[in-house]
């Protein structure tokens, strides 16, 4: 097509029309003058558009699966509810979650679903209901000026930031955000001021900010508790950005089961127009249809653009080519929303918040402790100092995941070790996105390495051979390295060394990061774990 815009219209088209059923995209096809076969090709790669028909989806990441979700999928089927699994909902805090049709029901129990006596339209949860659901949000005993994003308190329109930011300049902000040491939420840790310096000496005019808002790292749930409570920030950050960097749209790309979100997002907007604050900025919401993949942010790109979201080869960077080819911001919700506090107090405040590193963190906590939520402190604290805002062990620790999935699990004897990007690099894990989850003695850890497998197999776009085989190879080989495992086809010894073989290659070989780090839930178990795995 020649304007790549209506392209991008595409996934929304197929989600309007319930998903990709037989004949929606020969019908598409017809609207839009997209070839048929490329709309087919895009929805079929989405879950929640290629699966119409299934309306209950239970969520088996590892917090929900810690609390029986397995055993809730074959109630739901037993029940004649039109089941089946899903990958993390952003839902740990309040497990086991079930997604109906597109809304997340949190804490679902087996009566619930058994009341639901085979109607997926009556399946509600015993807990709060959806509309009025609120996680777990401190307290930490952090005192509220020493907090960036402050996520108890309510929004607040006033626009200062986007003000102070009006008086800097584009010059004087990014320098603001440089003295701040700010690095990426989202996961990499990656300098945010190298971003926006580089969009601002591009010599292209047509620049585009974008949101990371599709959330889906199992253990993962602060973005969504950050739109919900404090949209504002999140909106008057990006419009800080769209105004540093000289970019008039914004796209913000929200995971497709954050309905509540979005209505908070919906709002911020509506109220700094009504007090015409940064009326010329052009901001576009854009819901995800289940792809954890497209949390990578050139997979995200493709998806805006109508695409399926596999991720892109780099370079060029989304900073020289982004999205629909010109120069683009991407940020995670919560470094974005970071922004606003900066350009009020000042970077060197910012900075001298955080520990070894810069800033305060988000932290996600869900597992074996007493109340699972996300808590805002001191980038850098270690695992005890936030277990103690959480309430305290649920157990006996024995491992944790200390940045969800990615991070594979760590013993309890790192239980003081900070958690910030560099301590945590320096034994082979990392904080990612801080999606903390604690495992008890009363855990097999090889079983909830294998759990994380899973989600990476089934979650591997499949583009490239090391990941798309690599995931599926390392979950198989779980069985045959378990005692007593039913695959013990091969000497554990050769097994573990096909691993690491395997492990190589995928972190060698991967296009993104997903295969890069797919295999750190098994590796770091022989690492850190070496006896719960076979003897002979």
């Amino acid at each position: 097509m020649k304007d790549p815009k209506k392209r991008a219209e595409v996934l929304l088209a197929i989600a309007n029309r319930g998903g990709l059923r037989e004949g929606v995209a020969s019908e598409i096809a017809r609207e839009t003058g997209v070839p048929e076969a490329q709309i087919y090709g895009a929805g079929s790669f989405f879950h929640l558009l290629s699966e119409p028909d299934t309306k209950v989806r239970v969520c088996t990441g590892l917090s929900c699966s810690l609390q029986g979700a397995k055993e809730l999928l074959e109630a739901a089927k037993a029940a004649g509810l039109p089941a089946d699994e899903c990958s993390c909902l952003a839902a740990c805090d309040r497990p086991p979650a079930v997604l109906r049709d597109r809304a997340v029901l949190a804490a679902v129990s087996i009566d619930d679903v058994k009341k639901a006596g085979g109607r997926w339209e009556d399946l509600v949860s015993s807990a709060e209901p959806n509309e009025d659901w609120l996680g777990f949000v401190g307290p930490t005993g952090v005192p509220e000026d020493q907090l960036a994003l402050n996520l108890p308190s309510d929004p607040n329109y006033s626009g200062a930031a986007f003000l102070r930011a009006s008086e800097l300049g584009p010059q004087g902000i990014v320098d603001e955000l440089e003295a701040s040491g700010l690095q990426g939420r989202g996961g990499a840790g990656f300098p945010a001021a190298f971003k926006w310096r580089a969009i601002l000496q591009h010599e292209e005019p047509t620049r585009y900010i974008v949101l990371n808002a599709d959330e889906g790292e199992p253990g993962t749930f602060k973005d969504r508790e950050v739109m919900i409570r404090r949209p504002d920030l999140v909106i008057e950050g990006l419009a800080i950005a769209a105004t540093a960097l000289g970019a008039r749209e914004v796209y913000c790309y929200l995971r497709g089961e954050f309905g509540i979100p979005w209505r908070a997002m919906e709002t911020a907007i509506s109220e700094f127009h009504k007090k015409n604050l940064f009326s010329d900025i052009h901001f576009h919401l854009h819901p995800g249809h289940g792809a954890y993949i497209c949390g990578e942010e050139t997979a995200l790109l493709e998806a805006l653009e109508g695409k399926r979201g596999m991720p892109r080869l780099k370079p060029p960077f989304p900073t020289d080519v982004g999205l629909f080819g010109k120069p683009t911001l991407i940020h995670n919700v919560e470094t974005i929303a970071c922004v606003p506090a900066i350009l009020r107090r000042g970077g060197a405040w910012f900075k001298e918040l955080g520990r070894q590193e810069p800033g305060t963190k988000l932290y996600c906590i869900s597992g074996a402790v007493k109340k699972p939520g996300v808590f805002e402190l001191p980038l850098g604290v270690s695992l005890d100092e936030l277990v103690d805002a959480a309430g305290g062990y649920d157990g006996e620790l024995y491992a944790f995941s200390p940045g969800g999935a990615s991070s594979g699990f760590l013993p309890s004897s790192e239980r003081k070790r900070p958690l910030d990007f560099k301590s945590l690099a320096d034994i082979g894990s990392m904080l990612g996105s801080a999606g903390v989850v604690v495992l008890n003695k009363d855990t097999d850890v090889v079983w909830a390495a294998r759990e994380q497998l899973r989600f990476f197999e089934v979650e591997s776009c499949g583009q490239c051979a090391p990941c798309r085989i690599g995931t599926r190879f390392l979950r198989r080989s779980v069985d045959r390295v378990i005692r007593g495992g039913s695959e013990q086809s091969v000497h554990p010894k050769e097994e573990l060394q096909h691993i690491a073989e395997a492990a190589w290659e995928m972190n060698e070989g991967s296009i993104c990061g997903l295969g890069q780090a797919a295999a750190l839930p098994l590796t770091s178990v022989i690492r850190h774990f070496p006896e719960e795995l076979s003897d002979e």
